[in-house]
């Protein structure tokens, strides 16, 4: 077991040094905190944004003497910013896991690895905390943004939901990782393991809407199937466990997938 572990740390640390010099990082870097801090300013304070429209409603009612039902201002705030990150990682996450063995195998350590005494399982979890860890990277400073923006208000929200919502972004995130880090290992060309990705979230993104439109027990086993639910669950601050369950077995299946496609490798090597 402490042989496992320190493999997988090996492999996590090489990961996660690997973005760090890496000039497509640090372009995602500066294009996902440039749309993210445009979606925060936009929702807080632009047109048919929160706090516009909250002011709107309360000069409408002041003017007609009529009561304006309360909004609760930080909640939605959260819930829309929540929901804008969830569709911005939609074009972040096939970038993220295209190169995670797309391009070992473009440099042909990808069969090093294969035959290597670590352990298929080792390398497909320490590449997925790797790429994960790096994304995390990116949203800590948000969580910096969204703390300000929500200090002023009056009472003060309770952190719970902020937290659970942002436990459900870096769970959807890792689910989807999980499964894109599957489809690299299928292929050599980044840019082909980018783009089933892409149709893989869509795919996984849609399953709800797909459910709602087939009736009976086989519509309610795809509903329970759907990320983009149980991520909108953890949003509004319901902790469910059936949505913890759900993404860790998506984790589990992308990692167990990735396995046995480098065992299919191993085996052809030899």
């Amino acid at each position: 077991m402490g042989i496992v572990l320190a493999n997988i740390i090996a492999i996590y640390r090489r990961e996660l040094q690997s973005y760090f010099v890496s000039p497509l990082a640090y372009g995602i870097a500066a294009i996902f905190w440039f749309i993210s801090g445009l979606f925060l300013v936009m929702i807080l304070l632009g047109p048919g944004g929160i706090l516009p429209t909250v002011a709107a409603y309360d000069i409408q009612g002041q003017q007609l003497g009529v009561p304006v039902p309360p909004i609760d201002v930080p909640y939605e705030f959260v819930r829309a910013f929540l929901d804008r990150m969830g569709w911005l990682l939609l074009f972040i996450l096939p970038i993220l896991s295209m190169g995670l063995y797309a391009e070992e195998r473009k440099r042909g350590t990808l069969e090093l690895l294969a035959t290597s005494p670590i352990t298929n399982w080792a390398v497909a979890v320490g590449k997925l905390l790797g790429v994960l860890t790096f994304l995390i990277t990116l949203i800590l400073p948000l969580l910096g943004f969204e703390a300000i923006a929500l200090s002023s208000s009056n009472p003060p929200m309770s952190p719970i939901i902020p937290l659970l919502g942002h436990l459900g972004l870096i769970l959807l995130a890792a689910a989807i990782l999980s499964l894109g880090m599957f489809i690299s290992s299928l292929t050599d060309s980044t840019i082909l393991s980018a783009v089933l990705s892409f149709a893989v979230m869509i795919l996984l993104l849609s399953i709800d809407a797909i459910a709602k439109n087939i009736p009976g027990p086989i519509g309610q086993a795809l509903s329970h199937l759907s990320l983009l639910k149980h991520y909108n669950t953890l949003v509004q601050g319901i902790f469910d466990t059936s949505a913890l369950i759900l993404f860790t077995s998506y984790i589990i299946l992308g990692i167990f997938l990735t396995a046995q496609s480098i065992d299919a490798l191993r085996f052809q090597r030899q």
